[in-house]
């Protein structure tokens, strides 16, 4: 008898161990699964079912019933060419730092993956610009696109400025809205500077460099004529680099005229040659709806949840203060 419940004990002890160890094997392959699902990808969404769609709602409201019915059966019979070029849509919004131009360099490294020169890619430009070193990348990831022959025309509907014109200058063709803001051609730096503070306070700020010029303007060293000098310096060689780099893709800009610093809208900037069309986006993709493919292409990055509740909660303060400036400014006209 005590046999018996030795081998029944061992026996449950053997059955738990199994049954954990196949727990732990649904958990670590169920955690892959998760993983999979959160993983970085590529998204290509087909514009043109999109617009037939919209097409599609509007005459259903539009038509009777026989001329709908007829207008269905017409384009039932137009099949999609799977064998038309291609135009491929990026969308790039940006911040000071250039941030998204690590979705962009994922988007366009898809793209030339399969995109041939009888192809085109058409990105859609949002950006007042920022720091340079952020925005020189995002220049030359389009340029990759140039340089394999693809066709790249830039759309702006709202706002391509210093950071962003630098970007969109690489463009076969602008397209701006016709109060789209353009240009910006100049380099701007700012820092305070609590030097007097500290002497003030009896304070000493120690910095102990190797190299003449590691450091000019710092927000606590001292300034001087001589760190003045040479941090101008410094701001006017980007602004050169700023300028050879439109003259290279614009040549036809009087860039001793449109590289002051100021910006345009988009009807004078055409007059300036820093764009090459009036018109928005919308048009531009409507009219290559018939003779193209459009293809939207976006990077989904695996998003942390810090990054998932900042995002809501700067969601919900944007609408907060759009909503009270758009009542503010109402009232004004009532």
């Amino acid at each position: 008898m005590q046999d018996f419940f030795l081998d029944l004990g061992q026996f449950a002890f053997e059955t738990v161990v199994i049954v954990a160890a196949i727990l732990v094997i649904v958990a670590f392959i169920a955690g892959l699964i998760a993983k999979a699902k959160e993983m970085p990808e590529i998204k290509a969404k087909n514009l043109n079912q999109r617009f037939k769609s919209f097409q599609a709602s509007l005459q259903q409201k539009l038509l009777d019933k026989k001329e709908l019915k007829k207008w269905i059966k017409t384009e039932k019979s137009k099949k999609q060419d799977f064998t038309r070029p291609k135009l491929f849509v990026l969308h790039f919004e940006g911040d000071i730092k250039a941030s998204a131009v690590s979705k962009l360099r994922e988007e366009i490294t898809s793209i030339l993956m399969v995109a041939t020169p009888t192809d085109q890619v058409m990105v859609c430009l949002e950006s007042p610009g920022g720091m340079v070193h952020g925005y020189g990348l995002a220049a030359s990831q389009l340029q990759r696109i140039k340089d394999k022959k693809i066709p790249l025309t830039a759309c702006v509907d709202k706002v391509a400025a210093s950071g962003g014109y630098m970007m969109a200058c690489i463009a076969d063709s602008i397209v701006a809205a016709p109060f789209a803001i353009i240009g910006s051609i100049g380099v701007v730096a700012s820092l305070p500077n609590l030097n007097k503070f500290l002497k003030k306070h009896d304070v000493d700020y120690l910095e102990i460099t190797a190299g003449e010029y590691k450091r000019t303007l710092t927000p606590l060293g001292e300034i001087t004529d001589e760190k003045m000098k040479k941090f101008k310096e410094q701001i006017e060689d980007v602004h050169e680099l700023f300028k050879d780099h439109v003259s290279q893709h614009r040549a036809n800009v009087d860039i001793a005229k449109v590289s002051t610093g100021e910006y345009w809208y988009g009807s004078q900037a055409k007059e300036l040659n820093l764009v090459d069309e009036i018109g928005t986006s919308d048009d531009f993709l409507l009219r290559h709806k018939d003779s193209h493919n459009l293809i939207e292409v976006k990077f989904e990055g695996k998003k942390t949840l810090r990054e998932k509740i900042s995002e809501g909660m700067e969601g919900s303060m944007e609408r907060m203060t759009t909503k009270a400036l758009t009542k503010l400014w109402s009232s004004r006209f009532q």
